[in-house]
C-alpha cells in the first residue's frame, strides 16, 4: 500500500513507538541518549532546518544541495560550516578515539523524490577533537522490526574516516523502492548507534509526515566522506 494513504492517527502511534524504541530497544544503552528537536545548522550533503523554517534536500545527481521541503536533526553539539563545498576529515592516528553519540550531531534529509526512496544521514563533528566514524549507522526504523538494517558492502571506503572537529561524515540510506502499491510503514523517528561508541540517537525523520520505509528493501550505506557515484548507488 502507498505512504500516501496513511494519516495523522497512525504517524503520532508510530513516532510514540519509535521514540520509545530509541530510548529502550536492545543494541544501546541509556548513557547518551538524546532525542531533540530541529537544530539550524546545516552541512554541504545534507539539510538540517532551519529556525525560519527553511529546509534543503540532497539532489542526487549533483551531490549538492537543492530547495526542497524536508531535513531535520537530532543530537547534541553545535557549530558547523555551511556551503561552499565537502569539509573532510583527516588520516589520524591509531590514537583517534570513535566518535560517540556525545561527539556528533546527526541529521537526516530525504534525497531526490518524489518519491522519497533515500536518506541521506550526517553526522558532524562537534566535540572539538579528532574523532573516528566507525563502520556504518546501525539503525533501527520499526519497533516491529528490532534487528538493525543491512549494510551494503561495496560503499565501504578503503581509508578509516577520521573527523577533524567540524568535520561532517555522510551515509546514504535506503527506505524502499518508491512504488505505489509496495508495502511500506510510516516512520516520523528511528533509533541510530555508532559503532564502537557509547549511546544513542532518536533522529527525526524529514518532512512534517515523515518517511515511508519498506522493511524488505532498506538498507544503509558506510559512513564516507562525501557520497560517491557508484559506491553509493544502491
Amino acid at each position: 500500500m502507498s505512504a500516501f494513504r496513511y494519516r495523522t492517527t497512525a504517524l503520532a502511534a508510530t513516532t510514540t513507538a519509535v521514540l520509545a524504541l530509541a530510548l529502550t530497544a536492545c543494541g544501546g544503552s541509556d548513557t547518551g541518549t538524546r532525542a531533540e528537536g530541529p537544530a539550524s545548522d546545516s552541512a554541504p550533503a545534507s539539510a538540517a532546518k532551519s529556525e525560519d523554517g527553511t529546509a534543503t534536500k540532497v539532489d542526487a545527481a549533483a551531490k549538492t544541495p537543492a530547495t526542497a521541503k524536508g531535513g531535520t536533526t537530532a543530537g547534541g553539539g553545535t557549530g558547523g560550516s555551511t556551503g561552499g563545498g565537502t569539509a573532510k576529515g583527516t588520516t589520524g592516528s591509531a590514537s583517534t578515539p570513535l566518535c560517540t553519540t556525545k561527539d556528533v550531531r546527526i541529521s537526516a534529509a530525504t534525497q531526490d523524490g518524489p518519491p522519497y526512496t533515500h536518506l541521506v544521514l550526517t553526522a558532524k563533528n562537534t566535540s572539538g577533537h579528532k574523532c573516528e566514524m566507525k563502520g556504518f549507522p546501525e539503525i533501527q526504523f520499526l519497533e516491529s522490526h528490532k534487528q538493525n538494517i543491512p549494510s551494503v558492502a561495496k560503499s565501504k571506503p578503503e581509508a578509516r574516516i577520521v573527523l577533524d572537529a567540524g568535520a561532517p561524515a555522510y551515509a546514504l540510506v535506503k527506505l524502499s523502492d518508491g512504488g505505489a502499491d509496495e508495502d511500506v510503514e510510516p516512520v516520523t523517528a528511528f533509533a541510530v548507534w555508532l559503532q564502537g561508541g557509547d549511546g544513542q540517537v532518536a533522529v527525526r525523520a524529514p518532512g512534517a509526515e515523515g518517511i515511508a520505509v519498506d522493511p524488505a528493501k532498506y538498507k544503509t550505506g558506510y559512513w564516507t566522506y562525501e557520497l560517491r557515484n557508484g559506491a553509493d548507488d544502491f
